[in-house]
């Protein structure tokens, strides 16, 4: 069953993983914030902000519209795929249920930082991946205030702007640099485990965009994350890659964070393998 499958998804990436798609992908993606992004950064009405059902929870209508513009294109690049989209997910919870299937999905979150965006601040991104069978073969990660487009294949590396990303062991005898879940969207039990990570040897703090979160790791500047929540649109891109630059990612129960859920919170991807086990420890303890 395992060797059937991972025969399908290397099929699937020698097949469709080429340089038209990855080409395609990002041109969507660009232009899609080039619509719907960019025009409205620092220019956002109050009608066009919402609080969703969590407070600080935030939704714009260049959320909603990227979003639409992303769903559109991409499924029409790749006939036969699905969209599963955060602002889609909020209007259908049940649309959420395609990253279980057996189709190719597209895995899309339009702002991630929205909270960023909303502020004028320009740490904030939109964020694609390419998953199937719950495995993530492609991801874009593009900033667009920052002009950074970070891309990643499953078992072809990653790239920044055309140059590969590497993202090696922190510096030996400094303080590990982790930017953990904001306490707004943590349970008690997650807060609990959190407390782990303030211990002699970590500088923790709250996080920004999580995919910008994942870019610092695959280029080093941020050394690992501690999430507590698993909704795949955050987590996919970043995911592979922090795995293709040469990191790992990890539960609190010690096995490799699934975008299909149903994962021990909260979860870490660090820099490397070992780093990834000391903060799933501290998670742990």
């Amino acid at each position: 069953m395992i060797e059937t499958k991972t025969e399908s998804i290397e099929d699937f990436l020698n097949t469709h993983i080429n340089h038209k798609l990855m080409t395609g992908v990002e041109d969507i993606v660009r232009a899609a914030a080039a619509a719907e992004i960019t025009p409205r950064f620092r220019r956002l009405d109050a009608a066009e902000i919402e609080e969703k059902s969590a407070p600080h929870d935030l939704v714009t209508v260049a959320d909603k519209r990227a979003e639409e513009y992303l769903t559109r294109e991409l499924a029409a690049l790749l006939p036969g795929s699905v969209v599963v989209g955060e602002e889609a997910v909020a209007a259908d919870p049940a649309s959420y249920e395609a990253i279980q299937g057996g189709a190719p999905v597209w895995i899309v979150d339009p702002v991630d930082g929205t909270r960023q965006f909303v502020h004028g601040d320009p740490g904030f991104c939109t964020l694609v991946a390419l998953a199937l069978d719950g495995v993530v073969l492609a991801s874009w990660t593009y900033a667009p205030a920052l002009d950074e487009m970070a891309v990643a294949v499953r078992g072809r590396g990653a790239r920044l702007n055309g140059e590969v990303l590497h993202s090696g062991p922190p510096a030996p005898g400094t303080d590990l640099r982790v930017a953990h879940s904001h306490p707004d969207f943590t349970n008690d039990e997650q807060k609990r485990s959190l407390l782990g990570l303030r211990t002699d040897g970590v500088a923790p703090r709250p996080c920004g965009s999580a995919g910008l979160e994942y870019l610092g790791i695959a280029r080093g500047t941020v050394d690992a994350i501690a999430f507590g929540w698993e909704l795949a649109w955050d987590h996919a891109a970043g995911i592979l890659l922090v795995e293709e630059a040469g990191g790992a990612h990890l539960t609190r129960d010690g096995v490799p964070f699934s975008i299909r859920g149903g994962n021990a919170l909260p979860f870490t991807a660090a820099r490397d393998a070992d780093t990834a086990r000391r903060v799933a420890g501290l998670l742990a303890g």
